[in-house]
């Protein structure tokens, strides 16, 4: 009767050999797909993970160290550090943290899914408690299927992946995650302007593909729709969520020709505060002439008396360390927060015309 193999000693670090060997596949194969730098057949790139989880696989010395019970620290992934919706979201996160006794690292993204896939690999070898992603990302197909092999591989070396103000990444993958009703507040916001009579709502500062962002114009679209309002493309103008970019994206609109519009829903505050400033440069009043809502509820909203949606920040960072914490079986929870509108003074009811005055819907 054949002898069972011996396992291996205790001591004995797994290295990539040992992962490659178990998958069947070359050692390039292997550092190419923890390095989400190769783009293998669904066939191959399961078994290497497999193999990681299999045999606990941690690409360096120092992080396997880490990953036991002495590990302390909490990483935080960030489009930015200067955009307040990321700064407070990541306090929130820090204030968690420190009452249980964790460290926080932070790495910035500019935006970019690949450097994000890279940071998490890098967290993941420095042997974090757990991965917080933060905030927008351009939820495609590849990006999915990458970010659940790290999630594995984060699963398998005793950490966690907290998704925080974004999607989860589909069933059967190790991920907790916190959102807030995205589509909820955009839609509450143009009802918001409806109700006020407003049908004209020009939507400032759509970036296509984004999460966040495609939930908020999903919500303005639901409200239009349920309100008996025609979709105009037109009223629709793409840009990113930036103070500059707001005051540009008005600038040019406005420059096209009469307005056309009556109110503008804006992608966030910084969106709105930067289009204000081009209304204003054009002798329009808000809310007078022009009704203005924000998004978030961040400065510079109430600094300029702006109608906007509150978002939990605090709240959604808090609860995204409470989230990495878990393990086992708690350890596969979706947590929504809600969202509520803060009225202000940027809104007004509707008017087509005014005595001496020329309609500014006209277009």
């Amino acid at each position: 009767m054949p002898q069972a193999s011996a396992p291996e000693p205790a001591a004995r670090r797994v290295t990539i050999r040992d992962v490659a060997a178990r998958a069947g596949v070359s050692i390039a194969t292997v550092s190419r797909i923890l390095g989400g730098t190769y783009p293998p057949a669904p066939a191959t790139r399961n078994k290497v993970m497999r193999a990681v989880r299999e045999l606990d696989y941690v690409a360096n010395p120092h992080a396997r160290a880490l990953t036991g019970a002495t590990s302390k620290t909490i990483a935080i992934v960030l489009n930015s550090v200067v955009s307040p919706y990321y700064a407070h979201v990541a306090q929130g996160v820090q204030a968690e943290a420190a009452k249980h006794d964790r460290l926080c690292l932070i790495g910035t993204t500019g935006g970019d899914a690949g450097r994000e896939l890279a940071t998490v690999r890098l967290m993941r070898e420095e042997g974090a408690d757990a991965v917080i992603l933060v905030g927008n990302v351009i939820d495609d197909e590849d990006y999915k299927a990458r970010m659940s092999e790290y999630a594995h591989a984060l699963a398998a070396a005793g950490s966690q992946l907290v998704l925080c103000g974004r999607p989860p990444l589909g069933p059967g993958v190790p991920s907790v995650g916190v959102e807030f009703d995205n589509t909820g507040g955009a839609r509450a916001a143009t009802s918001h302007l409806l109700s006020a009579g407003h049908e004209r709502i020009l939507y400032l500062a759509h970036r296509a593909g984004y999460t966040t962002s495609e939930g908020r114009i999903a919500g303005y679209r639901e409200a239009l729709a349920a309100f008996g309002v025609a979709h105009d493309p037109s009223l629709e103008v793409e840009g990113t969520m930036e103070r500059a970019e707001g005051y540009r994206l008005m600038k040019r609109r406005l420059a096209a020709g009469p307005p056309g519009f009556t109110a503008v829903f804006a992608a966030n505050d910084l969106v709105a505060a930067g289009a204000l400033r081009a209304l204003k440069e054009h002798g329009l009043r808000v809310p007078d002439d022009i009704s203005l809502m924000g998004y978030d509820d961040l400065p510079p909203a109430e600094d300029i008396d702006l109608t906007t949606v509150h978002v939990p920040h605090d709240e959604l960072g808090r609860t995204a360390a409470r989230l990495a914490f878990e393990r086992g079986a708690a350890a596969t929870g979706h947590v929504m927060l809600g969202t509520h509108i803060v009225v202000r003074d940027s809104v007004r009811p509707a008017v087509r015309r005014r005595q001496g005055h020329r309609s500014i819907v006209q277009g």
